[in-house]
């Protein structure tokens, strides 16, 4: 072979080897970045080219699929009840994605998970198409249907817990929306996509687990557990030394004042929160200093970025911060946030006896001919109280129901302890104040039920807005819808 003939040989060769190499690139290394572009609608066509598993509450089924008129996709998903149950399914659409639960247990419910390989063999075997897998949660459908039916044309949310297990019965969100509308191709399906993203209520935030707000007095039951966990006051119905007025720390007396004239002088802690003494447990709060309070907060899950139900939760925080604000963040003002889910926690912990379950929505996972593939397995969060001290703090929650804000909350023949909130927010404390109720009740088995409510706003007249008088209710009737099912 002559010298040109040999070098075209070799160029030749080098460009079958650089083919080789490109094509070995793509099929092995981008592979996953090919697979899951944006602009690759084979993936979606082939996603929806079949029924998905459902989503399941109470052994019956809240999604379903239908088949379409579309030359691309033979399926598209629907939803049963779908504004009720949107903060728990959200949504799966042939063209915008999917979110929450739809995108997470993905690979489940089309029936791509390695899990679900047998079963795609035998589907390939016997000719059946393949098949999605089931997520079935631990929702108790009459305690969502109380929940979203007490919010009712209020913009709110609930989230209630057992706090035996950590298990979520219940996670409403009011304004709603009907995922069904968005899972389809239609331009009617982009109207309704559009609409929800230029909506001003934000119909589409799942409030319950993704907002954070000022928790309000509600916040004084984790005060009052480091103050007794800390050995600021070992008994509740001994004085607090707490003075009328109560000055901030570190400001040129500044008063923290009291909602009305209520007996908060040297009060008894039972006292203090039967009646929602800012005085008190802002004074206690500054007693203990920030970094007490920091800690006592954590063990209830504040500042925890990754407190996942599978669908993570935004973060609640309990701020570092100075002496004044402190106080404040003490009965919940300042920069305390809260989510609906942290304060159901705070609330299991102590109907629980001290013990904070990890909260979680997916009991287990199933395949098609409904083997179990995985099931959640109750997990211990943390201890962030003793059982004596919240023995304490559930009598002095029991005495709010029975005799303080929280009469709403009374259930005949059952023991419920509760603690309202107002809280306030907006520039100069301008706007509305979000009202709220956290609350459990007590069986002869333990406690099968933890709430927390917060109304975002109503068309009730500022002066009346109340935790007691609007959020009470609707915790109320999740309660009492779970104790009628509660095993």
């Amino acid at each position: 072979m002559n010298k040109p003939l040999r070098r075209i040989a070799i160029f030749c060769g080098l460009l079958v080897l650089a083919l080789l190499v490109r094509d070995n690139w793509v099929q092995f290394v981008q592979a996953d970045e090919l697979k899951n572009h944006k602009k690759n609608r084979r993936v979606q066509i082939a996603t929806y080219s079949k029924p998905r598993g459902d989503i399941i509450v109470d052994g019956q089924r809240i999604t379903g699929s239908t088949k379409t008129d579309s030359i691309d996709f033979k399926y598209k998903r629907t939803y049963k009840n779908g504004p009720m149950w949107a903060p728990v399914t959200s949504y799966a659409s042939q063209v915008f994605g999917s979110r929450g639960i739809e995108a997470l247990e993905d690979k489940i419910l089309t029936g791509e998970d390695d899990r679900l390989f047998f079963n795609r063999t035998i589907d390939m075997v016997t000719g059946k198409g393949k098949k999605g897998g089931d997520v079935v949660t631990t929702l108790n459908a009459k305690a969502q249907e109380a929940a979203f039916k007490g919010l009712g044309d209020k913009k709110g949310a609930v989230a209630a817990l057992d706090p035996r297990t950590g298990k979520i019965l219940a996670l409403a969100s009011t304004p709603s929306y009907d995922p069904s509308k968005i899972a389809g191709s239609s331009k009617e399906d982009e109207k309704e996509w559009k609409r929800l993203l230029a909506d001003k209520d934000k119909a589409m935030l799942n409030r319950a687990l993704q907002e954070s707000y000022p928790p309000g007095s509600t916040f004084k039951l984790v005060t009052a557990s480091a103050a007794l966990e800390n050995g600021l006051y070992s008994g509740i119905d001994e004085p607090t030394k707490s003075p009328l007025p109560y000055y901030l720390p570190d400001t040129n007396k500044q008063p923290l004042n009291n909602e009305g004239d209520i007996p908060c002088k040297n009060a008894t802690l039972r006292e203090a929160l039967r009646v929602s003494c800012n005085t008190v447990f802002g004074k206690i709060s500054a007693d203990l200093g920030n970094k007490k309070m920091k800690e006592e907060a954590e063990k209830f899950g504040f500042n925890d970025p990754k407190v996942d139900t599978p669908t993570r939760a935004a973060e609640s925080k309990y701020p570092k911060d100075n002496r004044p604000q402190n106080a404040m963040a003490g009965i919940g003002q300042a920069s305390n946030t809260a989510t609906p889910l942290q304060m159901a926690m705070v609330t299991s912990a102590i109907a629980n006896n001290g013990k904070l379950m990890q909260p979680y929505m997916v009991d287990k996972l199933r395949a098609p001919n409904l083997n179990v593939i995985e099931q959640t397995e109750p997990k211990e969060y943390s201890r962030p109280l003793s059982s004596s001290n919240a023995q304490k703090l559930q009598d002095m929650m029991e005495t709010v129901v029975e005799k303080g804000t929280g009469t709403m909350a009374q259930i005949d023949g059952v023991k419920v302890g509760g603690k309202t909130g107002t809280a306030q927010h907006g520039e100069n404390n301008k706007a509305n104040p979000y009202a709220w109720f956290v609350s459990y009740a007590k069986t002869d088995k333990g406690s099968p039920v933890a709430v927390a409510c917060v109304i975002e706003s109503s068309d009730t007249l500022r002066d009346d807005i109340a935790g007691g008088k609007l959020a009470a209710p609707v915790a109320k009737a999740v309660m009492e819808a779970v104790l009628k099912t509660a095993k």
